[in-house]
């Protein structure tokens, strides 16, 4: 799920990432009336130096720990991705992780939160 930490944390998240760190769309105009799912926004986040050194990381934790709650019997497992108002950065991310998970067999439900919220 995609979610801004303006309007608070997630009450069920599993794992919660802060994506805050990367440059914001907000303040690029043309971005800011633009969603994350916008291949614009997109091409935004994924181009920003620090992005794929996180999602390798990132990716590799989750390499990691999914089979140990496989493992354990979890039968869902909910990260939460933020930014601050959660239209931008985390829908970028949330959607690239979804995509990583499917890749993989898995199946994924993404939430957006807070998308439609100023």
């Amino acid at each position: 799920m995609s979610f801004g930490y303006k309007h608070g944390l997630p009450r069920d998240a599993d794992l919660v990432l802060d994506v805050r760190f990367l440059p914001n769309p907000h303040w690029v105009k043309g971005l800011r009336p633009l969603p994350g799912a916008d291949p614009k926004v997109a091409a935004y986040v994924d181009g920003q130096p620090a992005h794929g050194e996180f999602m390798d990381r990132v990716t590799a934790l989750l390499d990691a720990t999914v089979p140990g709650y496989e493992a354990e019997g979890k039968s869902y497992l909910t990260i939460a991705i933020g930014c601050t108002g959660g239209r931008h950065r985390s829908v970028v991310v949330a959607n690239e992780l979804a995509e990583w998970f499917r890749a993989r067999g898995h199946p994924v439900a993404v939430d957006h939160r807070d998308l439609e919220r100023e």
